[in-house]
């Protein structure tokens, strides 16, 4: 892998990263259960983008 490949990476797990917190942090503040499944599943999913992406290094 080249070093711009890895660059790349790193920054898609940064931002998946930053993306499960905002999740997380709705899930906190929202009074909806409806929304508060939605923002869970949103969270889920950013994991596991964020594991697909781990996996190539």
């Amino acid at each position: 892998m080249s070093p711009k490949e890895l660059t790349y990476i790193e920054d898609a797990l940064s931002h998946e990263k930053f993306l499960k917190t905002q999740c997380q942090e709705a899930i906190k503040n929202l009074q909806s259960e409806e929304l508060k499944a939605q923002a869970q599943q949103m969270e889920q999913r950013h994991q596991q983008i964020f594991d697909s992406f781990y996996n190539l290094i």
